[in-house]
């Protein structure tokens, strides 16, 4: 193998024709890299010793690795700055987001101290600012509002016509938002201990910016009875958005309000109340919620924390991120707290204002606290339309994800498509249905996407090795006698049959009725062969009677040897009474037009013996599959590929394939593909090889393959 530089922008390359064989040969393939085996890992990772320990204790709290290193001249003026403006941030948005999870304002503020506190020391993302957020606090407001409704708290009357014990109302809802913050924080915990950290990567940009819009629309639509001082029936389930909207406006415009008393945030009570454990009895009626609370917090956390990683170069370990999340949301809900994940407006302000690590959200903390102790009872006379207020500024940056549509269309049209099913599937069904739709859809997709490949027919590109469509590329021209055959993707159980069809309809190859005429061309043969065979006998029986027998005889014996070797040959003996045979050649392929017929009679006049027997003149002999784009194979794809080789092989089609990756070639070694009739031979590292080795064996090297020593890139 020789490889040298020619000039700027140009190389030459000249080698042997490497096939799956030649090539194991030449790169010496070998298991160089043997893998541990079971046994080995379990006793590795049983195994103790002081630096192993080092590195856990540091990988899973993470607050070890760095805050011995804390650079108080670097960093602490920034991380002061930034955590004193994020604790500011922290004070509204918790009590108003805690009326979007149907709790009282007081537990907004404790949902922005604990996790805070926990996310200091298990997360690896330097920026983000953990507590509460406007859809994860809608998510959990549909839970208690549908597991503790007003008319099981009523008071003083029958039929709704009574009061509500708000008292008792609110409690239980703490006790819902409680057991179904645990319960997340458990899945999260479970899904990062497993390394399960990618499972939201089936959750795509499109959809996520979807749900969160039709999610703040939600919370809205759900501060509309602050923001109006109504307080209209409460409905949840499908279309629950569309009633509270009907109801809100006939409530208000209507004048069905006997009074017109401000509503105000209440009474926050001081000091911190103990912890206590959860409701585990409610763990069976949320258990569906939570995992949806668990997936979508993670996936907005992470989408964050990833984004300012990269802007500021560093890496987020997205399983650390789902433990620090899980142990946030765990430890979080035997204080009291709801669900938490990061919020895009403050993390906006903890990165702008010179945040540089999690210090800052320890800041913002001690604010919070502060509050909690000394000075909550302050905020008791605030107006809820004014928390309402800053709910809707805060979702300012959401609404302006209604841009994507207009980008969506010009860029993707399935991804849109995934953004409007999401949004519409979320307005209509709530955030629970919503969201199941949402993903269902976004999974079908992709099975669309797989199962609808691009097939090709490459053609090759005059001067060059290279072997391009040729319904994209003009200059891709068919080599006469060869079909070259892509896919845009992998080969396996969904797509096999369609990968056969689509060969066929491309190449123009119909197997089935090449393989039917074959049939009826053999037991036509051999009722030729019978018939001429019977001619002869009765030839020799009536030459031995006559004058000369033994030259007739000689004759009429060489009439039969001929019909059974042209049948062994395919070929079709016709017999005379003038004793003449005549010998057609069957093509069973594909015919190319006059213009290719042409010039591929003119570039071949002529064949080699091992080319003897197949079809030429304006046959395809050849087919070679290009399995490039192939990244694995299961049965269906091995049996499928079997079946090719062995069809097209019966009338006599020669099949290649081309580009196949190591691990597919192992995969079909494994699965038993290789066989004596079909060899690792038949596989070949590029196109271009498996071209230039057909043109060997049929003896024309010189035949249409133009390409020059020096390729132009």
């Amino acid at each position: 193998m020789e490889e040298r530089d020619r000039s700027a922008g140009e190389y030459f390359v000249q080698r042997r024709v490497l096939d799956e064989v030649r090539l194991d040969e030449v790169a010496q393939k070998g298991t160089w890299a043997t893998k541990p085996t079971m046994g080995e890992r379990m006793k590795e990772s049983l195994r103790c010793s002081v630096p192993r320990l080092k590195h856990t204790a540091l990988s899973w709290i993470p607050v070890l690795s760095w805050l011995p290193r804390y650079s108080v001249r670097e960093n602490a003026i920034g991380d002061l700055i930034s955590g004193c403006s994020v604790g500011i941030m922290h004070l509204p948005q918790g009590m108003a987001y805690a009326l979007l999870a149907s709790l009282r304002p007081v537990f907004g503020l404790y949902t922005s101290l604990y996790p805070v506190l926990v996310y200091f020391i298990f997360g690896t993302s330097r920026h983000i600012s953990i507590g509460t957020f406007a859809v994860i606090s809608i998510m959990i407001g549909s839970v208690t509002e549908r597991l503790g409704p007003d008319t099981d708290f009523m008071v003083n009357g029958t039929n709704g016509t009574g009061s509500v014990d708000l008292d008792a109302r609110d409690g239980f809802r703490v006790q819902i938002a409680c057991s179904l913050t645990v319960l997340t924080g458990i899945f999260q915990i479970l899904l990062g201990v497993v390394r399960f950290g990618f499972v939201v990567t089936y959750l795509s940009e499109p959809l996520v910016r979807g749900y969160t819009t039709a999610s703040a629309c939600h919370v809205c639509v759900s501060q509309l009875k602050y923001l109006f001082g109504v307080t209209p029936a409460r409905f949840t389930g499908p279309l629950a958005l569309i009633y509270i909207i009907a109801a809100t406006v006939i409530t208000h415009f209507c004048g069905l309000t006997s009074k017109y008393s401000v509503d105000v945030v209440g009474e926050i009570p001081s000091g911190l109340k103990a912890p206590r454990a959860p409701d585990a009895t409610l763990f069976s009626q949320v258990i569906g919620d939570a995992f949806a609370v668990a997936i979508v917090g993670y996936a907005i956390n992470i989408s964050l924390g990833k984004t300012f990683a990269l802007k500021h170069g560093y890496k987020v370990d997205s399983n650390q991120e789902l433990v620090a999340l899980g142990l946030s949301n765990t430890v979080g809900g035997f204080f009291q707290c709801y669900s938490v994940t990061s919020s895009l407006s403050r993390s906006l302000v903890q990165e702008s204002t010179g945040g540089k690590t999690q210090v800052a959200g320890l800041i913002s903390s001690i604010i919070v606290l502060v509050t909690v102790l000394k000075i909550g009872s302050l905020f008791s006379d605030l107006p809820k339309a004014v928390l309402s207020t800053i709910v809707f500024v805060n979702l300012k940056g959401m609404f302006k994800q209604f841009t994507d549509v207009p980008l969506l269309w010009k860029t993707n049209k399935v991804d849109l498509l995934v953004w409007v099913v999401t949004f519409i599937s979320t307005i209509l069904l709530n955030l629970d249905l919503g969201l199941a739709v949402s993903i269902g859809f976004s999974m079908l997709t992709v099975i669309f996407r797989t199962q609808l490949p691009r097939y090709s027919i490459l053609g090759h590109i005059s001067g060059t090795d290279l072997y391009l469509d040729t319904e994209t590329y003009k200059e891709a021209k068919e080599i006469p006698g060869i079909k070259i055959f892509r896919s845009s993707s992998t080969i396996f159980y969904t797509n096999a049959e369609m990968y056969l069809e689509a060969l066929q309809e491309k190449s123009g190859i119909e197997i089935g009725k090449l393989l039917t005429a074959k049939k009826k061309q053999d037991a036509k043969l051999k009722r030729e062969q019978k018939k001429a065979k019977n001619e002869a006998n009765k030839q020799i029986k009536a030459a031995s009677h006559l004058p000369g027998s033994k030259l007739s005889k000689t004759t009429a014996e060489r009439k039969v040897s001929a019909v059974q070797k042209g049948h062994r040959r395919g070929d079709v003996v016709l017999s005379s009474q003038t004793e003449t045979c005549t010998n057609e050649r069957v093509n069973w392929a594909y015919q190319h037009d006059a213009a290719v017929k042409d010039l591929y009679e003119a570039k071949a006049p002529h064949h080699s013996e091992e080319a003897e027997g197949r079809p030429h003149g304006s046959a395809t002999h050849s087919v070679i599959l290009d399995v490039s784009t192939t990244s694995f194979v299961d049965t269906v794809a091995v049996k499928t590929l079997k079946n090719i080789f062995r069809d097209f092989g019966e009338i006599d089609l020669d099949v290649y394939l081309a580009g196949c990756q190591a691990c597919v070639v192992e995969q079909l070694e494994t699965a038993g593909f290789f066989s004596e009739s079909l060899p690792k031979s038949r596989l070949f590292v590029s196109v271009h090889d498996a071209v230039l080795h057909i043109f060997k064996t049929l003896g024309r090297m010189d035949f249409v393959v133009d390409v020059s020593c020096s390729t132009q890139m």
